[in-house]
């Protein structure tokens, strides 16, 4: 029973899918790290200075004093070392600036993929048939042929960029019977 389950998972694990999940999730988190310096180390730093010599990181508001130090705290480290309940409005904004660059990457990566997709798409379409349907028995037979392997009818060769031979007309008119 033990093996069995083993065997199992080894399959689900080892399925195109879950593997490119794994890759994905760990690219994603390395992309995540990126960010997260681009945002802290070089983007904040230039606007806090823009707007006053502002460090994001240390902009935070006191709800509850410390037990083991006073205010003022001059650091979000300082202030959670004392024990202070905080709210911490610069890393919000660290996270959310980290957040709209991830997302415009993403959304630039999926416009390339779609854009990728459509030409392939269009490849596909551009292609010329390489099969139509007997106009006798509804078969697929190759655009090619002259006889239907099927019913054994003949049927009309096509050029293989035009479209299949439409099927012929059957007769609705009833013959009337002669008077003897």
């Amino acid at each position: 029973m033990l093996k069995n389950f083993i065997n199992e998972f080894k399959k689900f694990a080892m399925r195109g899918n879950v593997i490119d999940m794994a890759v994905g999730i760990i690219i994603g988190a390395a992309f995540g790290k990126i960010v997260d310096s681009l945002v802290k180390d070089v983007i904040m730093p230039p606007l806090g200075l823009l707007l006053g010599k502002v460090d994001f990181t240390n902009m935070f508001f006191v709800l509850k004093n410390g037990a083991l130090a006073n205010p003022p705290y001059e650091t979000l480290e300082a202030a959670q070392k004392a024990g202070a309940i905080t709210i911490n409005v610069g890393v919000f904004i660290n996270v959310m600036i980290s957040f709209v660059i991830v997302a415009f990457a993403v959304f630039i990566l999926i416009k390339a993929v779609n854009k990728i997709q459509a030409a392939m798409d269009k490849d596909k379409k551009d292609e010329a048939p390489k099969t139509r349907t007997c106009p006798y028995c509804c078969s697929v037979i190759s655009v090619n042929a002259t006889k239907c392997p099927n019913c054994t009818s003949a049927v009309k060769k096509v050029k293989a960029d035009s479209a299949p031979a439409p099927a012929p007309a059957k007769s609705s008119k009833v013959k009337p019977k002669k008077k003897a």
